[in-house]
């Protein structure tokens, strides 16, 4: 079984640079982190360290080793905290990677009633690419992943796909140009000048078929992996952009634009993903019930795709 404290060692060691200035933060004789090292390396069958000149440099082994002992201790970090401000003690840690193509105002709606519950809840929220957040619930780093998508099984990441909701989406523009094009919608956008999420969005794929199901050919002027920087671009009048439906008051307000259309039968879908089959955590739980009032939509709304 791997010696922790040994692991600690060398951990303090690559981190420092320095047997001498790791046995200064750890109140050690040089020799004794030297031996415990030694050791480490007699267990694992292989040099973590080679001497070039007066410097220590970490082998390729030795790379390996300080990339999964900076997880190990980071979770270990991340246990003690959780048990200080487990309920009883405290505010409960709340731990949510957000995938980027997930909108902010959507993700604030599903992750708000997390904190209005009767326990008292600390939210630590992060947005990444889903690849690496899927990564980091893996060795749970995180507790629940917000995507516009289920979990891969090719992954090979052990965790459950939970349905939220789901929401229509819907055409926005500034006045003039969502005036213009209401009239003979949809073939209207045809040409029209649209923003448009990048590729690897769930929805980016389904608009893509929507244009070609109605023969559509937009001019596509800026692609965006932030759906608030496209919306940006479109209060400046710079193109049409695709939304959920459900905010369509706030993209009014907040973007000095007007709804043209929905997108008949294309609708954005939202997952929490944990590695828990049956949701029992109680922040989990609460964004949970709240979604199923605000964003899931009949399925006779979609009868026409």
């Amino acid at each position: 079984m791997l010696n922790y404290k040994q692991l600690h060692y060398f951990w303090k060691v690559a981190k420092t640079g320095s047997i001498a200035r790791a046995a200064e933060q750890l109140r050690l004789a040089p020799q004794t982190i030297s031996a415990q090292i030694g050791t480490l390396e007699e267990a694992l069958g292989t040099e973590l360290f080679r001497r070039v000149g007066r410097r220590l440099e970490l082998t390729a082994t030795g790379q390996l080793t300080l990339s999964y002992a900076d997880e190990i201790f980071q979770i270990g970090r991340e246990l003690e905290e959780t048990v200080r401000n487990r309920p009883g003690r405290g505010a409960m840690l709340f731990r949510v990677g957000v995938a980027d193509f997930v909108p902010k105002s959507i993700a604030y709606r599903l992750l708000a009633p997390a904190l209005d519950g009767t326990e008292s809840v600390r939210l630590i929220c992060r947005e990444d690419k889903l690849e690496r957040l899927f990564a980091e619930l893996a060795i749970h780093k995180v507790d629940l992943v917000l995507a516009d998508r289920p979990l891969p099984s090719e992954l090979g990441v052990k965790g459950y796909s939970h349905a939220l909701g789901r929401t229509p989406i819907a055409f926005y523009a500034v006045p003039g140009l969502a005036r213009r094009c209401r009239e003979n919608f949809p073939q209207s956008l045809d040409g029209a000048p649209m923003l448009i999420p990048s590729e690897g969005a769930t929805v980016r794929e389904a608009l893509t078929r929507w244009f070609s199901k109605h023969q559509i050919e937009p001019r596509i002027v800026g692609e965006f992996d932030d759906t608030a920087l496209m919306k940006a671009f479109g209060k400046a009048g710079t193109g049409v952009f695709p939304a959920p439906a459900v905010l369509a008051e706030e993209i009014r307000g907040q973007y000095n634009t007007e709804i043209i259309d929905c997108a008949d039968g294309v609708a954005a879908m939202y997952y929490a993903i944990s590695i828990e089959r049956k949701l029992t955590h109680p922040a989990v739980v609460a964004i949970s019930e709240a979604a199923k009032k605000d964003l899931v939509i009949d399925d006779r709304d979609f009868a026409s795709s």
